[in-house]
């Protein structure tokens, strides 16, 4: 194909991909929205949460003072934006996001910081004459008109802010959007900006690049021929108080507070009839003798629609900037549009910050690196100039992956919508994705170093592992003074590539790493899109499991506890410094929650069956077992059913229970079962003959205690709340069909079960409009017996939706999921789209913005299109020999003696007595 053949195809490709896609989350630019606000707290919960908050202030002051960052700060106020859209980048190296209004905002380029407020300075614009001396000016954006007040009259307040918003139409489908300028600010002139970023399934290169494409297509409808020039400002910041600190230059960037530097890069495309200028540095603020301020760099565009006589500006260019002041530089496309005609152009934005530093020191290199190298500089210029090249065939497998969930006409328009666009917190919830190497400062150490119990593999046949497990378990006294991380690509085998490590956060109010509890909903987004990182991301756990740390540290709740015992799953892989020092959660002592463990197994198997990873189920067995065997100490009567201890030890943390209960009972069962059938991949033949005879006791445990004729009680205790409706009663059901094992209560239960919840949960509270309630009275009255029974959970809700459609009721599932939609996406909703929180309250107050657990809208997904399981590695089930099922209770009542905990001391703070006092006496039950 010649050149001219290859720029033809290349043009119509544009043109078709400029369209909007038919489905998508769409908005005017004067469309103000709801300004989003956190949830209003009754007394009962400010009795439970107020000391709590008190006691995290104090810690917060602490970690401040240390230079750590702090787990929660309950003095950190979030803006009330509702004016998000689809965020830039790839995965992992950091997100840049962008209003549906235009401008750019909520920086997040450093681990766990967020600088939320736009950088004005940021823009694209127009400038638009034709032959009769008419001209047309404008900044392609429309923030608020409080934030223009503030900006600098002589500087970027000198540009013309003149965009009529009624006529400017944003969709949003991640990674993608589109931005339509119907005649702004020619009105002949149609202006379609369309942004894309490479967030590629199943694809491990382009997919960690942090870079997005914004390529404009310009339609002249006019009777003559029409002058264009799209300009493209980017200051020297990441926001915050760096950009006034002072010290800058044009190209790499310094950043306060010692993080690493960054470096930003601004490009355009020059094509045949496409001219790009550039200048390299203007300032805002403060200025020196000869500098290129902002007005004048915007007076010479209007002027002469290019830059011309750069040399000043390039002199000054490598000056660095002032403090007070700011610098930036400018990017300038110019073409003509024939009258009737039509033209694109192309720009890219990179930033390259390829290194990782966290507060306690360790250091580690992003995955990008590893194709564009580490020099910031170079790396930033080749990541611009290579998207410029290659976004097109991004875009088409973009388009590939998505176009079938969009044509498919059986599913409702809102549904593609949360789909894809749920997915922006894989790009904005903090997202390292690393080159899987260990860290370039390996010396640091803690004053009491954690270890592993790795030493121990499986040998098929004859269930040698569970004899290493013995043997090692033995000799945990005696490995001490051993550093340890719960860095899982060690477990790689020969041949299997290394894709890196990757770490998220559970929300951006919430700062810990991979929080497991919560992925257990947000996982099969990552397995359905990136299965090679969900498998890298549990190997980490799998570590994890086998890590002993005993360094002591005190939870809110007043007691003193070690940080990680060897077989309970680390609630999360830290904070400071993550792998190295796991469980940042410090509410309660979280080796004490019963959903961890029993999670771990659960999805350890799906992603086996999933993936047909013979290797990974072998080297994820001792784990395993290790995680089974620590929850036999919570099965206090011997029953083969765990129990729940009368605290809120589960993903629920502020909701306590008590005895059998249905969230976590159900996910013992079925963990029980998922055992059993790793040990038949792993052939392990005692062990599968030992769970699998456990698994059948405790499902007819699980069903006498809890089942009412009409659901599964909250919990048997007998309690005041014990008969509550919680939407997640079959969590554990949901998640055996999504492994493709047999279900753990019958169907007809399931569904009566699921048919309440939507009756009551679901329809009960708002005639359906805003989700599933997580709890309810049998009376039709919302459970508020603690702060998170009478919240929705959009996570929680997907994830009922998704057990729904697996028994069969797609109907109450899509009813059920599209309050979430409708309350959270929908324009007359709450506000809440591309920064879904953890919950909302029935009159949309927040608790936790950005949050993880959403991504769960993946499994209704999972359920709709269940994947091919690899069943050639699963076993089926047969009976066991007594003398196999009682080998298998010997080796693992041995393992389990040897997990158990000590007798628990209760040391109450001051405040938590208090706090017990008062409630007793204000709120009896």
């Amino acid at each position: 194909m010649g050149s001219s053949e290859l720029e033809e195809t290349k043009a119509v490709l544009h043109m078709d991909c400029e369209k909007p896609p038919a489905i998508s989350w769409e908005r005017t630019f004067d469309d103000e929205g709801k300004k989003v606000a956190m949830f209003s707290m009754t007394l009962n919960d400010m009795m439970a949460i107020v000391p709590l908050m008190i006691k995290m202030l104090g810690l917060n002051l602490k970690d401040n003072a240390k230079g750590l960052a702090s787990v929660y700060d309950p003095l950190k106020k979030w803006m009330d934006n509702c004016y998000r859209g689809v965020p830039l980048g790839g995965i992992g190296a950091g997100s840049i996001g962008k209003s549906y209004r235009g401008y750019f905002q909520q920086f997040q380029i450093f681990p766990s910081i967020y600088e939320e407020k736009p950088i004005l300075a940021n823009q694209f614009s127009a400038f638009i004459s034709r032959p009769d001396g008419k001209r047309y000016s404008t900044v392609l954006s429309a923030p608020n008109a409080d934030v223009l007040k503030g900006i600098d009259k002589a500087g970027i307040g000198s540009w013309d802010w003149k965009l009529k918003e009624k006529n400017c139409t944003y969709h949003g489908l991640f990674p993608r959007s589109w931005t339509v300028y119907n005649g702004e600010p020619d009105p002949e002139i149609k202006i379609t900006c369309r942004q894309i970023s490479p967030f590629i399934p199943h694809n491990y290169k382009e997919s960690s690049f942090p870079v997005a494409v914004f390529t404009f297509t310009l339609h002249n409808s006019g009777s003559t021929p029409a002058d264009v020039t799209l300009l493209f400002t980017w200051a020297n910041s990441v926001g915050g108080k760096s950009e006034l600190t002072g010290n800058h230059k044009n190209s790499r960037m310094t950043t306060a507070d010692w993080r690493p530097p960054v470096t930003f890069a601004i490009a355009s495309r020059e094509t045949d009839g496409v001219r790009v200028t550039g200048c390299p540095r203007f300032t805002m603020g403060p200025s020196n003798s000869g500098d290129v301020t902002a007005k004048d760099m915007w007076d010479q565009i209007n002027k002469n629609g290019s830059f011309v006589g750069d040399g000043n500006a390039a002199a000054a260019a490598t000056g660095a900037s002032r403090p007070g002041s700011s610098i930036g530089a400018a990017v300038a496309a110019t073409t003509t549009v024939a009258a009737g005609g039509a033209r694109a152009v192309s720009f890219a934005l990179s930033w390259s910050c390829p290194e990782v530093k966290f507060p306690a020191g360790r250091t580690y290199h992003r995955r990008y690196t590893k194709f564009h190298g580490t020099d910031r500089d170079a790396a930033a210029e080749r990541l611009a100039h290579d998207a410029l090249l290659e976004h097109m065939k991004w875009e088409s497998q973009i388009e590939e992956w998505q176009r079938p969930i969009l044509q498919d006409k059986s599913l409702p328009e809102w549904y593609p919508i949360t789909l894809f666009n749920e997915l922006y917190y894989l790009n904005a919830g903090g997202t390292i994705w690393t080159d899987g190497q260990p860290p370039k400062n390996t010396s640091l150490s803690s004053a009491t170093e954690p270890f592993n119990l790795d030493t121990f593999s499986t040998v098929a046949n004859g269930g040698s592992a569970v004899d290493g497990i013995l043997s090692t378990v033995a000799a945990a006294a005696a490995r001490s003074n051993t550093a340890a991380a719960a860095m899982g690509t060690a477990l790689l085998r020969d041949g299997e590539e290394n894709v890196g490590q990757v770490l998220y956060l559970e929300g951006m109010e919430y700062n810990m790493w991979n929080t497991y509890d919560v992925h257990f909903y947000a996982s099969f987004a990552l397995l359905s899109l990136f299965p090679e990182l969900e498998l890298n991301l549990q190997r980490d756990f799998v570590r994890g499991v086998l890590l002993h740390d005993p360094c002591l540290r005190r939870t809110l709740d007043g007691a003193t506890v070690a940080r990680k015992v060897l077989g309970a799953v680390p609630h999360d892989m830290g904070l400071n410094d993550p792998w190295f020092e796991v469980n940042a959660y410090m509410l309660h002592d979280p080796v004490r929650w019963k959903d961890l463990n029993p999670k771990f197994v659960l999805q350890v198997y799906r992603d086996v069956v999933a993936t047909g990873n013979a290797g990974f189920a072998e080297a994820a067995w001792p784990a395993v077992y290790l995680a089974m065997a620590y929850m036999d100490q919570f099965d206090r009567d011997g029953d083969g059913m765990v129990e729940n201890e009368g605290r809120p030890d589960q993903t629920y943390d502020l909701w306590s229970v008590s005895g059998v209960s249905a969230y976590t009972g159900g996910l013992w069962v079925a963990a029980l079962q998922a055992a059993a059938a790793m040990a038949g991949i792993v052939g392990d033949g005692a062990a599968e003959a030992y769970f699998r005879g456990r698994y059948h006791r405790a499902r007819r445990v699980y069903t006498d205690e809890l089942w009412n004729g009409g659901y599964f009680n909250y919990d048997n205790s007998g309690g005041a709340t014990s008969s509550s409706i919680q939407a997640d009663q079959l969590a554990g059901q949901w998640y055996a069909r999504a492994c493709g094992l047999e279900p753990i209560v019958d169907g007809d239960k399931a569904r009566r079960a699921l048919a309440t919840v939507l009756d009551y949960n679901v329809m009960r509270v708002k005639g359906g409009a805003i989700g599933a309630v997580n709890g309810m009275r049998p009376d039709g009255a919302v459970d508020a017996s603690s702060t998170q029974s009478k919240e929705v959970w959009p996570g929680v809700t997907y994830a009922v939706a998704a057990a729904m459609i697996h028994e069969g009721m797609p109907e109450a599932a899509f009813k059920t999921a599209k309050g979430i939609h409708d309350a959270g996406w929908d324009k007359h909703g709450f506000g809440y789209a591309f920064q879904t929180p953890e919950s909302w309250t029935a009159d949309g107050g927040y608790r936790a913005l950005h949050y993880m657990r959403p991504l769960g809208v993946w499994a209704m997904q999972w359920a709709l299109s269940p994947p091919v399981l690899h069943k050639e590695h699963r076993v089926a089930a047969v009976a066991a020999s007594p003398e196999d099922a009682a080998l298998g209770q010997e080796k693992f009542d041995k393992v389990a003696s040897m997990l158990r905990l000590p007798e628990e001391q209760q040391h109450k703070g001051i405040l938590r007595t208090l706090y017990d006092t008062l409630r007793q006496v204000l709120l009896p039950s």
